[in-house]
């Protein structure tokens, strides 16, 4: 059995599709602490619901404004609670420096489009979305993703497509793909890491 960390940086729901996932999807892997860069986000609230250790770590008001100093406190914490896998759950901060090495190829992340569309810096939130209708696909998702030192340019570990529909906005888009994809594919690919040694 892995033990999985999450970072988090809002709402939670991806994290809570991970914990409901647990002992059916996920198999393999039991979350054991959810860390995030923001004191006020609901996450935390959901994994101590659920009885899972948390933990705040942020870049200005822990780290000096100092991202690698962020990064290896980050990777001190998931080392010192036994971490295998460690899950972005809607985590809006850049993973490098030791913690991209400590975990290399350890680290899985949920992208809600399909890469290699509407991807990569600036790229996060409602933004995909925005600019998914902007172009007007007719088709988006999510891809569940292996992260590395390129900002959404890890191996692709799995995909699901998601139909835009006629008058969609941004807001209803996001949430049609969270239900019918993210929280579908992020414990599934969660689930191939956890058990492929």
């Amino acid at each position: 059995m892995k033990n999985i960390g999450v970072l988090i940086s809002g709402g939670g729901t991806n994290l809570q599709a991970l914990i409901d996932a647990q002992g059916s999807v996920l198999k393999s892997g039991n979350i054991v602490c959810v860390c995030s860069n923001s004191a006020n986000a609901y996450g935390l609230t959901r994994a101590k619901n659920a009885g899972i250790a948390t933990r705040v770590i942020r870049k200005n008001a822990d780290c000096g404004g100092d991202v690698d100093k962020m990064n290896a406190q980050i990777c001190e914490y998931m080392k010192n609670m036994g971490v295998d896998v460690i899950v972005l759950a809607g985590y809006l901060g850049i993973v490098g420096g030791e913690l991209l090495s400590e975990y290399e190829n350890k680290i899985v992340n949920i992208h809600p489009s399909l890469i290699p569309s509407f991807c990569g810096d600036g790229f996060y939130g409602l933004k995909v979305h925005e600019k998914a209708l902007e172009y007007g696909v007719k088709v988006t998702g999510a891809t569940a993703h292996l992260v590395n030192e390129v900002v959404d340019g890890g191996k692709i570990l799995m995909q699901k497509a998601v139909y835009v529909e006629d008058g969609d906005t941004p807001e209803v888009l996001q949430k049609r793909v969270m239900e019918q994809a993210e929280w579908i594919i992020l414990p599934q690919a969660v689930e191939m890491v956890c058990s492929a040694d």
